[in-house]
């Protein structure tokens, strides 16, 4: 309940209370990415200082689950869209590509949480958000051509990815090595990797030096963003009224699997409450930034009428509702 009654949830309900009027938030054009921009420079900050103390060997076998994750949940998910909701191949690898990825809301929500209740974290869990923002991404697109880049090897021919465009016509979607940029140089996963490396350059001092911008307004700023975040994820839950019920159940049962994979992962690394948490709510999570910026341009058949309501308007109020003390509870659970 304390939860529920938290400022920045508040927000979120307030948020989605508007949107359900019909009225919309007098935010100028552009506010919300900015507000988006200041969250991952800051969490990117912090994360970096707190890191700069850390063992590199101690959290490298984390890190590195981190990224086989998100590699390798997109599958799962593409075979759950595949069998049980019956997708096409490609919106069905472009949905898996989202719920491979992570959001960053949905982390410094449940950082809030954690924060609020005294449990520890380590920096280094920022580090892992930011790697696993991108692996989903090649995994989504690899999956997209997966049929035609099987038959391409066996035939001697090359490994690009056979990607139909928007208008019906077949056109090379690019190599691996394309999907691995798309995925590499992606805007959020830059910004956040390039503030998490300046965190780790000015340490405690630098990070003092700017508190008044990036620590004292944090709160606020949280609050500022799932305020508008509310109000989005509300107006695709209205577009999300046409999915069918089979679609709009993976936008439940995912989380929660990918939730159990976090948990076994944690478990076996033996991870301690804060970042066990943390990693089962990563796993948790579905992206609606990085993931449908890259595709956009990656994968432009994909229809983002599926993916964007299902992980915005399904998945995210899912997590900031019910998942992330779902996910903390299960944590104490197992591993205390």
């Amino acid at each position: 309940m304390d939860t529920l009654l938290s400022a920045p949830v508040l927000f979120f309900g307030l948020g989605a209370a508007i949107a359900l009027t019909g009225a919309r938030i007098p935010f100028p054009e552009g506010f919300g990415k900015a507000l988006a921009a200041y969250l991952l420079v800051a969490i990117g900050l912090k994360g970096g200082v707190a890191l700069a103390g850390a063992d590199v060997g101690a959290v490298l076998p984390l890190l590195l689950t981190a990224g086989l994750l998100s590699l390798l949940m997109p599958v799962l998910g593409f075979g759950l869209l595949r069998s049980a909701v019956g997708l096409d191949q490609v919106n069905a690898a472009a949905i898996a590509a989202h719920y491979g990825s992570v959001s960053l809301v949905t982390f410094v929500t449940a950082t809030k949480l954690l924060e609020s209740q005294g449990v520890t974290f380590g920096g280094h869990m920022v580090a892992a958000l930011a790697i696993m923002e991108g692996p989903a991404i090649v995994s989504g697109l690899l999956l997209a051509g997966a049929a035609g880049m099987v038959s391409g090897v066996a035939a001697g021919g090359s490994s690009s990815l056979s990607v139909p465009l928007g208008d019906g016509g077949p056109a090379q979607g690019g190599s691996i090595k394309g999907a691995i940029r798309e995925a590499a140089f992606n805007g959020s996963v830059l910004l956040l990797a390039g503030s998490l490396l300046v965190g780790l350059v000015i340490g405690k001092p630098g990070l003092q030096s700017l508190h008044g911008l990036f620590i004292a307004p944090w709160d606020g700023v949280l609050c500022l963003f799932l305020l508008e975040m509310g109000y989005l994820a509300t107006s695709r839950l209205r577009e999300a009224v046409s999915l069918s019920p089979r679609l709009i159940a993976f936008g439940i049962v995912m989380p929660l699997a990918g939730a159990v994979i976090g948990l076994a992962a944690a478990a076996s690394l033996g991870l301690g409450l804060g970042d066990a948490a943390l990693l089962v709510t990563l796993c948790a999570s579905a992206s609606y930034i990085a993931v449908p910026a890259a595709l956009r341009h990656a994968l432009p058949a994909a229809e983002p009428g599926l993916s964007l309501p299902l992980s915005l308007g399904i998945t995210f109020p899912f997590n900031i509702l019910v998942g992330i003390p779902l996910y903390l509870a299960l944590s104490r659970a197992v591993l205390t």
